[in-house]
């Protein structure tokens, strides 16, 4: 990631709109390309980090690794070490992910709708 120097205009008017909007903070937390995939991904049951991988076929590791931590952090999924042979770490939603689960579902819905009225493939 890159940084984001803290007294810029830009950050401060970032921040301000965050507080001050609850779609903005919603959106800050499920923001960009791969968070909602993510997120998506585990909404039936908890999956480990390879079962993720391959169902984002197209992500880095770098970039699953670098999301499920902002996810953990912002308390959207739960990261568990399973202390067998070999050891393992799967993910989970937390209780706050499980409440955007009906907000992704109306997304997905939406999307489905206008992809087909678009003409584009849909994807599950």
């Amino acid at each position: 990631m890159y940084q984001i120097k803290e007294a810029s205009t830009n950050h401060e008017n970032k921040q301000q709109i965050t507080v001050a909007c609850p779609v903005s903070f919603t959106l800050e937390k499920l923001g960009g390309r791969w968070k909602p995939i993510i997120l998506w991904n585990l909404r039936d049951r908890q999956k480990r980090y390879s079962e993720l991988k391959k169902a984002i076929v197209p992500i880095t590791e770098k970039m699953l690794i670098q999301h499920l931590k902002q996810l953990e952090a912002d308390g959207l999924v739960i990261r568990k070490v399973v202390e067998v042979m070999p050891p393992h770490v799967t993910y989970e939603l937390a209780e706050a992910g499980k409440e955007l689960l009906p907000a992704l579902d109306t997304l997905a819905k939406w999307g489905l709708k206008h992809q087909t009225m678009a003409g584009n493939e849909t994807v599950d």
